[in-house]
This record gives C-alpha cells, structure tokens and sequence, in this order.
C-alpha cells in the first residue's frame, strides 16, 4: 500500500544480525499501474480516427525485459478482445502506417476516408518512428510510447515462446488477430486471421496498417 504510479520500485532480500545488514542482488522490479483510465479522444486531433471515450486498461509486468506497464487493448479499441481471432472493430482499435501519427479505423470502410496521409502509396525510410509522430505519447499522454522491437524480441523470448496467435494471446498483453490494412488499396485484411504489432524501431519499409498494444 502507498505505492504511486510511475516509478519503478525495486525489490531485494535482507538479513539483519548483530553484525548489521546484509542485502542480496536485486531480486525484481515492478511499477504501479493503473487498472483502467479514461481518454477522450476528438477525431483527426494528435491522430485519433474519430471521436469517443476510451476506457483503456493496463497491466504491469516485465515481460520485455524491465517493469513497464503496458495496454492490454489496442490503441482506439473500446474493449480487450475476447478472443485471439475477436473480429469485432471495437476490440480491433485503430491502424497506423510506419512514423505517421494519424490512424484509421476499419467497419465496412476506412474512416477518416480522405487523404490526409498518402495510405495507398509505399514508405521507405531509414530511420526509427519519430517522437513527434507516436500516437502513443500523442494520444495518452507523456510517459507512453511504441514499443521498440527488441522489447518485442524479450516479449517474445523464454519463457513466453510465443510459436503461434494463441500463444500471444493467453500471455498478459492480450494480444489478438485484429488485420492490416493492405497497400494499394488500404482495405482491411486478415481481422480474426493473422496481425502484426508496430515497434518504434525501423526495420523494413513498409505500406501496411498494423495495430498497436503499447507501453509506458
């Protein structure tokens, strides 16, 4: 009790006799997250698709490596998938392309609709997701951001293994099949099927929208 959320907190064993106290090596590290917190969102504002309240919740555990906590529902999704193939758009959220702030959402069409990024076109770029342009930090506040993909790599390491859909989704993140929304043409793909998670760190140049579940 009294813990406050954003530090992380340290954890380690100690023996205390006559001669003093002794302590061992760090044993665990963990911060306090919030269980669920509102945001309202206005569309086309710090790249929200469209207007709504979402009540997002969190999760804190080390999965990538270190205490973070992290979203367990998609950027823009009204609610945690119950399933890992929910093809629901409220458990889908929103779609990015690579370092562009602005998302989509996808129900029987792409919303917003217009031009405002030049999805159907390729991106090749050789640098990582900028600061400015992560909807993370952009839309719920400081201290919140994309994923780098080595913190992906330590999510998907022992003893997660993570060899299929499934695997990813009974892990703590919740990870779900929620689609890409294919270059050429921006519609969406694959919802229930297959998706893939942004990392913050360039890999390859690519078109495709994929979702997100981040982390502070």
């Amino acid at each position: 009790t009294g813990l406050t959320e954003g530090p992380t907190y340290y954890v380690r064993a100690y023996a205390t006799n006559s001669t003093g106290t002794a302590y061992s090596p760090e044993v665990t590290s963990f911060k306090i997250c919030p269980t669920s917190f509102s945001v309202i969102h206005t569309g086309e504002l710090n790249g929200a698709a469209v207007s709504k309240t979402v009540t997002y919740h969190s999760i804190s555990t080390n999965i990538s490596g270190a205490a973070r906590c992290w979203l367990t529902q998609n950027l823009g999704a009204d609610k945690e998938a119950a399933s890992v193939s929910d093809v629901s758009e409220g458990a889908s959220g929103w779609y990015w392309q690579f370092n562009r702030l602005q998302g989509y959402k996808y129900d029987g069409g792409r919303v917003p609709s217009n031009a405002w990024t030049a999805w159907i076109t390729s991106i090749s770029e050789g640098a990582n997701w900028a600061a400015a342009n992560d909807p993370c930090n952009m839309l719920l506040g400081i201290g919140w951001r994309l994923p780098t993909s080595s913190e992906w790599t330590n999510a998907d390491a022992p003893p997660q293994n993570w060899t299929n859909a499934t695997n990813a989704y009974n892990s703590v993140l919740k990870l779900h099949s929620a689609g890409v929304l294919v270059p050429g043409s921006g519609v969406l793909d694959g919802r229930g099927a297959y998706g893939r998670y942004w990392s913050s760190t360039q890999y390859v140049s690519s078109a495709y929208g994929y979702m997100l579940d981040l982390y502070n």
